[in-house]
């Protein structure tokens, strides 16, 4: 998310400034980004989302959630592990989504590997990596906000050890700040520690 620290909405509260680009982002910044995200499927979505905006804008994926949300059956992983090979063409078809053939194959691909996991286990992993927010100042400008921090590397690397694809630290960084790992709200905004 870029821009300048935070500024004035409509409503006079001060906001994380990329917030204010669009009314999609001001509503996805005041209702969900950074607020805590648990459940396997809820969690394997936003792994899928972040995916799929890799080398895109945020906002392009959030345009087409219910898209996604339509053609992935609600990002439940059982019913996704059981999609073949005709779904997968479905999908390459489906202009309600971003058709990147890597994408596709990658979120099919951890869904089979995921189907195999405990239930909760990718819930409990993935929260293993939250770092404790005491060791975390409140960023007061863009520039204070990593792009990839030693957490997000290890719960990359964890989850490519466990057969998860598509997932590097950047993109595992961009989940921890959207599911609440991380409160990376700036300093003034008006959500900062509202999404614990």
């Amino acid at each position: 998310m870029s821009g300048a620290g935070v500024a004035a909405a409509a409503d006079g509260g001060l906001r994380c400034s990329w917030a204010l680009s669009t009314d999609d982002y001001l509503q996805y910044h005041d209702t969900e980004w950074g607020r805590p995200v648990h459940g396997d499927d809820a969690l394997f979505e936003r792994l899928c989302l972040e995916a799929f905006q890799s080398g895109l804008s945020w906002l392009t994926i959030l345009r087409r959630r219910e898209g996604f949300r339509s053609a992935f059956a609600g990002f439940k992983i059982s019913a996704v592990a059981e999609f073949t090979d005709a779904d997968k063409e479905r999908l390459l078809a489906d202009a309600g989504i971003i058709r990147n053939r890597a994408k596709i194959e990658a979120t099919l691909a951890n869904a089979k590997v995921l189907a195999g996991w405990r239930d909760g286990e990718l819930d409990a992993l993935i929260w293993s990596y939250a770092p404790d927010p005491a060791t975390r100042p409140a960023p007061r400008t863009p520039g204070d906000v990593p792009a990839v921090t030693p957490e997000s590397t290890a719960l990359a690397k964890d989850l490519k050890k466990r057969g998860v694809r598509f997932v590097g630290p950047t993109t595992a960084y961009a989940l921890m700040q959207a599911c609440g790992l991380v409160d990376d709200h700036m300093a003034d905004c008006v959500a900062r520690g509202t999404t614990a």
